[in-house]
């Protein structure tokens, strides 16, 4: 296996520890993204931050993240665009 493929292997795994379990298993809710943030990231934003974080990363409105949407709050905390928002 590549190391891209292996990298998108692990972002999977992640995914799917948190997903389903307040519902389907292949989406995070808005809990389920804050406990992932918490224990892999070191903690989520405030609330208020999280709102607007989740509301972002939703990006077609329906109320919880798919995998697809997951990967851009991947890419984006390894661009260093979220540490401000982490703290």
């Amino acid at each position: 296996m590549t190391t891209i493929f292996e990298a998108i292997a692990i972002l999977r795994k992640v995914f799917d520890k948190y997903a389903g379990k307040e519902g389907d298993a292949k989406t995070l809710t808005k809990k389920e993204l804050t406990d992932l943030l918490k224990e892999q990231l070191g903690g989520p934003p405030k609330q208020a931050e999280m709102d607007q974080f989740f509301k972002m990363l939703d990006n077609d409105g329906d109320g919880i993240v798919d995998f697809n949407e997951y990967v851009v709050l991947c890419a984006t905390v390894c661009k260093g665009e979220l540490t401000p928002v982490l703290r």
